[in-house]
């Protein structure tokens, strides 16, 4: 593995497990074994690097929604596949990380959130869509009001004073909110699917 990616992996480990603000370029480097000379022959300083980390991270995440969405048998079970996907991964994230990156690197923020808005409010448009015309979701949904409302919602997650991490699971909380969201969707036969797929994943 090449140097620079090492130093990304890294980096992502200890900001997802401590935030990013107590995590320094010093801890990184002696926890690679490298010196911090090193980490600024491919990172200009700690800016650039939250920047790549936290651009690779969005990059995993879109590519994983896309799988997911491509494997889905309908619309529904796609939500379903994002919960299984994002349950795990929420579960060894720190969402002080969030919090971190918009106070301390407003840049790599307002990058990082125009992602979300361009590419995943898209996809969760495209969901709503599809579950329109399989006929599981309700077709009076305005689809731009609750694809905003869905991406807008997503960063209540992390907000510390509405969900203390000491207190509440990301994931847990995650799973909650999705499948609220998922529930005011649906029309009764996508209920009833509903149901059908919490059982199988409850079953599992």
């Amino acid at each position: 593995m090449e140097t620079n990616e090492r130093i990304l992996l890294k980096a992502a480990e200890l900001f997802r497990r401590f935030g990013i603000r107590a995590v320094t370029l010093d801890e990184i480097a002696n926890n690679l074994g490298i010196s911090k000379k090193t980490i600024y022959q491919f990172f200009l300083d700690k800016d650039a690097l939250v920047d790549a980390v936290m651009m690779a991270e969005f990059d995993c995440n879109y590519k994983d929604c896309i799988a997911g969405a491509s494997a889905a048998k309908n619309a529904v079970d796609e939500i379903f596949i994002l919960m299984q996907n994002m349950d795990e991964d929420f579960r060894n994230l720190n969402p002080i990380i969030i919090f971190d990156m918009k106070k301390f690197h407003f840049k790599t923020f307002e990058k990082f959130q125009t992602h979300m808005h361009q590419n995943l409010m898209q996809m969760v448009a495209s969901n709503l869509k599809r579950g329109i015309a399989e006929g599981y979701y309700r077709e009076n949904l305005d689809i731009e009001i609750v694809s905003r409302f869905r991406m807008s919602s997503m960063w209540l997650l992390f907000d510390p004073e509405v969900f203390p991490p000491q207190k509440f699971e990301l994931s847990k909380v995650f799973k909650e909110v999705l499948e609220l969201f998922l529930h005011g969707l649906v029309n009764p036969k996508g209920y009833k699917l509903i149901e059908k797929y919490k059982e199988q994943h409850t079953n599992k």
